[in-house]
């Protein structure tokens, strides 16, 4: 009889398998098995204590079989998923699945031989409590999405959403970018001096007073042109520089972004690669631990490479309160560097992993850093600074670190200098640098937001969300994210606070500790939340995005205007809106009226491009009292600012009436709905695959009504779109 042995992924699975006798059959579930169904009425028994029911993923049917049949007759069932609270909720889901009654859970932090039959001989139980925290988590980010997504819809556009966690994340990214709108940049001079030493050495010195005003600026420079230039001081100071701990997820994201640019997504890819090929450690830890005997290994290496001069053992401890997975920090596998990675990516990752980990367990590096201060009479002090490298220490196992030595000339107090050259050049101070993807996790992990297996999803649904865009590293908020932020900084300002967020996470952690009820938890976040959603949607005022400016009057009926979002960006509808149409478009800081495009020929009658709730459209003349104006949308590959007279026509003229039925005496039309083109007769709709509605025929409209109509039950089957990961 065989033993069988589940992992998450086919890559794992082969790794796995080289170090396992034939006894073991080793199979990957291709990470979840079961999820949440899409309807949120199917997903969550609310009533029932917020029981999840799991449907299987249709792509995965396939792989259950094949679990099952392997699993019949076993003599053993290991389930060797990821080490952390998402692996145990896969392990739980292929118990139940599979029917097993009593499966073994073994748990390895490396994918080596030693630490795969270390595991397989230590089996546990699967901890349920890890299951459940991992399950509150996934049914908490449902109920919070679900609804106050569905909220937005309602009340600035559809097709938006919102996350627990990913929309504090863009709160922070706002906040930041409200500081960057107010802020007022002042003037400074910077004055820089070329002296030379007695011994003819250039000496470059910096004012350290830096003037607000040119005349200031002008005064100082007078003075230091028609002073005695001397060195006053000169200082000598020796520091250490030690090595930063081994990776955890956040740095190591961190880290792989500055040096390398790769973005979390790309990181975590590369990462996982590793891990599965047996290179690294897992790569989802908020752990600085690390081994006593890969730290003594690290150590051996150090000592043969670098020699014993470099080696230093280091104990670095876990000082987040959050901290919940009882992981290693991400290291190499083996002391030596492994080369010739095929892939780049991997290559340049565990490249970085290796010399930071091989730097923590080295010695300081020392540094001699000088500081010269120098004078002309009344002038203010100028200072240069300057560094070398005394011993490289860690620094020779991570050079990228160094930065450049600066040395400076040997000087002494009271030393004559001659002035060569002075200058002094405007600069305007700041404002706060917008965040960059590493930045913005750094700032999630310091106020407790999010957990290492979420940073990189945060910043990836932000950017598939229409919400930030990037200008090489720099993440900037779009209209869209503006507007959505704004919304729930007003209306729920409480459930996007650092304070909840990192509470909730909090909660969670204690969960998987035993130390809190899963129900509990949940009903005592619902009950209030719900209650807020609903009195949110009974308030009509929610649709009003802010006010206008008071110098942006309506262009029609003068009255106030207010803000909205449509599908080209914010725009000013007129706050009497439907009674009154008026708009202005926002580009940029420009705005422009909303004036007639020119007038149709036959009714005389203006045309406009608006701005709706549903996106842009052309109308055709004024809204009267009790008679709505024709309309008809713009197509979406089409700029709104960039329709002609002629195309807005064009879109009017649907409906087109281009007969009747020889047989019923109905009319025949063609138009665009919802699914694309079409013709109809008598309310039976029929889509056009090749044919325009603007200039198809009566005779070819008449052709296709009459054909049988094709029978639902007959059409092909198709693949079932891909679920979400639970």
């Amino acid at each position: 009889m065989t033993k069988v042995l589940i992992v998450e992924s086919p890559a794992k699975a082969k790794t796995v398998s080289k170090y396992l006798d034939d006894k073991y059959k080793v199979l990957a579930s291709v990470g979840h098995i079961r999820d949440l169904p899409k309807s949120n009425k199917k997903a969550i028994d609310i009533d029932g204590g917020f029981v999840p029911h799991y449907e299987i993923k249709t792509e995965k049917k396939k792989v259950i079989a094949e679990m099952k049949k392997a699993v019949k007759g076993a003599e053993e069932v290991l389930l060797a998923t990821d080490p952390d609270r998402e692996g145990e909720a896969i392990a739980w889901h292929i118990k139940e699945t599979l029917g097993l009654e009593k499966p073994k859970r073994v748990v390895f932090n490396e994918v080596t031989k030693e630490a795969i039959q270390k595991a397989v001989e230590n089996p546990r139980e699967i901890d349920n409590r890890l299951k459940e925290a991992q399950e509150a988590r996934r049914v908490l980010d449902r109920l919070f999405g679900y609804d106050l997504s569905g909220l937005i819809w309602k009340k600035v556009r559809y097709g938006l959403s919102a996350g627990r966690v990913q929309s504090p994340a863009l709160r922070i990214v706002m906040e930041r970018e409200r500081e960057i709108r107010v802020f007022r940049p002042e003037n400074y001079w910077v004055i820089t001096a070329r002296t030379r030493t007695e011994d003819k050495k250039e000496l470059i010195l910096v004012c350290a007073e830096e003037p607000k005003t040119k005349e200031r600026a002008e005064e100082i420079l007078k003075k230091a042109e028609k002073g005695e230039w001397q060195i006053k001081k000169t200082e000598e100071k020796e520091v250490k520089r030690s090595p930063q701990p081994p990776f955890k997820t956040s740095t190591l994201q961190q880290r792989a972004s500055s040096l390398l640019g790769f973005s979390p997504s790309r990181t975590m890819r590369a990462a996982q690669k590793l891990y599965e090929k047996g290179f690294i450690t897992y790569m989802r830890t908020d752990s600085l631990n690390m081994a006593e005997g890969a730290r003594q290994k690290i150590l051996e290496n150090i000592e043969k490479n670098f020699g014993k001069d470099y080696a230093e053992k280091r104990v670095f401890r876990t000082t987040s309160k959050n901290a919940q997975e009882a992981h290693e920090a991400i290291r190499p596998t083996e002391a030596k560097m492994k080369k010739n990675l095929k892939s780049e990516d991997e290559r340049k990752l565990y490249e970085l992993i290796w010399r930071r980990t091989t730097a923590s367990q080295m010695k300081d590096a020392r540094l001699l850093r000088t500081k010269v201060i120098a004078g002309a009479g009344e002038t203010p002090e100028f200072v240069a600074s300057g560094s070398r490298t005394i011993f490289d220490g860690w620094l020779k196992a991570s050079p990228e670190s160094k930065g450049e030595d600066v040395e400076l000339p040997k000087t002494k107090a009271g030393e004559k200098l001659g002035l060569q050259s002075i200058e002094s050049k405007k600069k305007e101070t700041k404002p706060p640098s917008r965040y960059t993807e590493a930045g913005l996790i750094k700032e999630l992990e310091k106020r407790g937001i999010g957990r290492p297996s979420t940073y990189a999803a945060i910043m990836r649904t932000l950017g598939e969300r229409g919400y930030v865009g990037k200008e090489g590293k720099t993440l900037i908020p779009t209209d869209t994210g503006d507007v959505v932020s704004s919304f729930l900084e007003e209306h729920f300002k409480k459930y996007i606070s650092d304070n909840f967020t990192a509470e909730m996470e909090n909660e969670l952690d204690e969960i998987a500790e035993g130390k809190r009820e899963y129900v509990k938890t949940l009903g005592d976040f619902y009950k209030d939340f719900r209650k807020e959603v609903v009195a949110k949607e009974k308030t009509e005022k929610l649709t009003n995005l802010g006010e206008a400016p008071e110098e942006f009057s309506c262009p029609k009926c003068k009255k106030s205007m207010i803000i909205k979002l449509g599908r080209s960006g914010k725009f000013l509808s007129c706050s009497d809106f439907p009674e009154c149409h008026g708009a202005r478009t926002i580009e940029g800081k420009e705005l422009k009226e909303s004036e007639p495009l020119g007038k149709d020929p036959e009714t005389k009658l203006n045309v406009y491009v608006l701005e709706g709730p549903y996106g842009p459209y052309v109308q055709l003349g004024e809204k009267e009292k009790g008679k709505k104006p024709k309309r008809a949308g713009i197509p979406n590959e089409k700029e709104p600012k960039d329709v002609t007279l002629a195309e807005a026509l064009k879109y009017l003229s649907l409906p087109r009436k281009l007969g009747e039925h020889p047989e019923t005496g109905e009319t025949i039309s063609a138009g665009i709905g919802r699914f694309g083109p079409y013709v109809v007769h008598q309310k039976d709709f029929r889509s056009l695959k090749e044919d325009s509605p603007y200039d198809i025929t009566f005779e070819k409209a008449l052709q296709i009504v009459s054909e049988p109509k094709k029978r639902r039950g007959f059409r092909p089957k198709t693949k079932e779109k891909k679920g979400g990961a639970v």
